[in-house]
């Protein structure tokens, strides 16, 4: 059973429920008002470990996969970068029943899109991401990638030109959010989180503790970009359930807004 322990809420509620827990993460009302809002969803060990043995999949449990489904339906777009796709053997998002009226209630499509962020395009178009999508996938690259591999990848996927010699994030955001895609879900990895904080464009991390200590060399849960000063967050909810701490922060500048209650059912 999940708990839920807010400093905007009661002390303590039962949100084992999925309409309970989406409630708890539904994105403010800015959204349907054009106003993209980019969420990261990361897990974490307690001595700040982003993998074990390699993969984020380790750290996760039943409990976190529950939220990480949740996150998903009520976003429109999940962006990820090709070397988590790689790592992860990353599969496009579902439909979930649960969530097929509130999604319709919203003019959301079924599932959310699924973009890839990569400079080589070194990606498996035979892979189930790019031949069995909802909604077709995006792949977000640069200008100097290759020309065949561009041209390949524009057969199974749409292709957006972000940035050259690495990807400008914030075209890449701005480019989805032009498509509509107001609700933004990033899962990492730690390389294009860091991009993404650097540039501040995250307004939200959802980040779940796991109760373990991994020791290693292993990334954080954003890597590789200097961010620009300390970036502080405020801490609006915390679920646990075995152990496990489910997080959700914002940035001091982003007011909590009242939910788009169409998409937290």
């Amino acid at each position: 059973m999940h708990q839920l322990i807010s400093p905007l809420g009661p002390p303590r509620q039962d949100v084992s429920s999925l309409e309970s827990l989406a409630a708890v993460y539904a994105y403010p009302e800015q959204v349907g008002q054009g106003r993209a809002w980019l969420r990261a969803n990361m897990v974490a060990s307690l001595d700040g470990s982003a993998r074990l043995e390699g993969l984020s999949e380790g750290l996760s449990g039943d409990a976190d996969k529950r939220i990480f489904g949740v996150l998903r339906a009520l976003s429109d777009v999940v962006l990820v970068g090709a070397e988590t796709v790689r790592a992860e053997g990353y599969r496009p998002a579902r439909a979930r029943a649960e969530f097929a009226a509130a999604r319709k209630a919203a003019g959301q499509t079924p599932a959310p899109a699924v973009a890839i962020v990569s400079r080589s395009l070194a990606l498996d178009l035979s892979a189930p991401l790019f031949t069995e999508p909802v909604v077709r996938t995006v792949v977000i690259t640069t200008e100097d990638s290759p020309a065949d591999a561009r041209r390949a990848v524009a057969e199974v996927a749409d292709v957006v030109v972000a940035g050259e010699g690495s990807v400008d994030v914030t075209r890449a955001v701005a480019a989805l959010t032009e498509r509509g895609w107001t609700r933004q879900l990033t899962e990492g990895g730690p390389r294009l989180l860091g991009e993404l904080v650097a540039a501040g464009l995250l307004d939200e991390l959802c980040l779940s503790l796991a109760p373990l200590l991994t020791g290693g060399q292993a990334p954080r849960i954003a890597q590789g970009t200097e961010i620009p000063g300390v970036q502080r967050m405020r801490l609006v909810s915390l679920l646990e359930q075995k152990g496990f701490l489910f997080t959700r922060y914002l940035r001091p500048a982003d007011p909590v807004s009242p939910p788009v209650r169409d998409s937290a059912r």
